[in-house]
């Protein structure tokens, strides 16, 4: 992909703050990194856990959030007022607007939620959808057995080994910056 520069990152993340500091803490450098660098945020809306800290420290750096909820969740959901709220129907047109307004996509630790859409957006390069870079932050180790997982699927030949390698792996959020502004030259 070749472009001036990242202007939107789509952030799929964990409502609950999880186990381990580092997830936390990773998920707020890279929100302030996200700031420093005139990126814009595209999240799932919530300010609460892993979602609360990232686009906290967008806008406490000066950045812009834009949060896309679903008006189920929308209902039990508080959110920032400095963040740029979009309402859809359903999680379906959720997805397609995340989509829609971002450059490049990354997984922070997370449930269900954020495993499915991670991979949604996985399948979609790997069929040819788009060609914008997919990543996982590995905060303290967390998507280690995930990624076990995908190297199995290659041993076992259920996933190209150049599919494997389209998913941008990075332990720390320089190594993940560094990664993405590669797609991006």
């Amino acid at each position: 992909m070749s472009t001036d520069r990242l202007k939107s990152l789509c952030v799929f993340c964990g409502s609950n703050t999880g186990s381990d500091p580092a997830y936390r803490q990773d998920a707020a450098l890279l929100g302030k990194m996200c700031a420093r660098n005139s990126i814009t945020l595209i999240y799932g809306g919530g300010n609460s856990g892993v979602m609360g800290q990232l686009s906290k420290a967008v806008i406490a750096n000066g950045g812009k959030a834009v949060g896309i909820i679903p008006e189920l969740l929308n209902r039990k959901s508080k959110h920032d007022k400095e963040v740029e709220t979009i309402v859809v129907d359903n999680m379906h047109g959720r997805k397609a607007l995340m989509y829609q307004q971002s450059d490049a996509f990354v997984a922070l630790p997370g449930g269900i939620g954020t495993i499915e859409e991670l991979f949604e957006v996985y399948t979609w390069k790997q069929i040819g959808y788009h060609e914008k870079p997919v990543a996982l932050l590995n905060s303290g180790g967390y998507f280690d057995h995930l990624i076990d997982f995908l190297d199995n699927m290659v041993r076992k030949k259920f996933l190209k080994e150049e599919h494997r390698t389209d998913l941008v792996v990075a332990d720390n959020v320089e190594e993940l910056f560094a990664r993405l502004s590669a797609f991006f030259v």
